[in-house]
């Protein structure tokens, strides 16, 4: 409320950006479950956990903060794809617990296909953002489409395990890279 004599209180968000967090939740769950898909271990409770806390929690998190910034496309992309990982373990993990029936190789790569959509959809959003981010989901999207047609083709999953890794690391690149120019106060690494 405003009269005359007074102006109205601003207040300046002086909260942390949380699209590190959010981008190192992701790039890092995605290199490990893709060096899996690459061939180097197998699928193991190292993934999963990565999956529930790093992919999955921590993103919710960095969804809900870049909500308090009124930040419609980070909280939509955070949230999302921490969720996306919470699924998957669910999808993995619920079967071998008696709590349903595993998803064949066709409802995987349904499953995988809607998530190249979006993630397609999304890509366009980074237009209007930087190039790293550009690159992060656009080799996103590719991966979707990658692991769905191995998944309905019953091909390897190497391939894309290799471009997943590549996708992973696009992250944590521009995680690291706003890290670092926010505490330099300078651009140390471009995005």
């Amino acid at each position: 409320m405003t009269d005359n004599n007074t102006s109205p209180l601003i207040i300046a968000d002086t909260t942390a950006n949380p699209a590190p967090l959010g981008l190192l939740g992701f790039g890092m769950t995605t290199i490990l479950l893709n060096l899996h898909n690459a061939g180097y271990y197998p699928l193991d409770t190292m993934v999963l956990a990565m999956g529930i806390f790093i992919g999955g929690l921590a993103q919710v998190m960095a969804g809900a903060m870049e909500w308090k910034k009124k930040n419609t496309f980070g909280t939509t992309a955070f949230t999302m794809y921490g969720f996306f990982w919470l699924s998957l373990v669910a999808l993995l993990v619920l079967p071998k617990m008696g709590l349903g029936e595993a998803s064949s190789p066709f409802a995987m790569g349904c499953y995988l296909s809607v998530w190249g959509l979006f993630t397609g959809c999304m890509y366009f959003g980074t237009l209007k953002i930087n190039r790293a981010l550009q690159v992060v989901f656009l080799s996103l999207a590719i991966l979707f489409f990658m692991l769905a047609y191995a998944d309905f083709s019953g091909t390897s999953k190497t391939l894309a395990g290799y471009e997943g890794i590549f996708c992973g690391l696009s992250a944590f690149y521009a995680a690291i890279a706003q890290i670092l120019n926010e505490v330099y106060g300078r651009k140390m690494l471009p995005l």
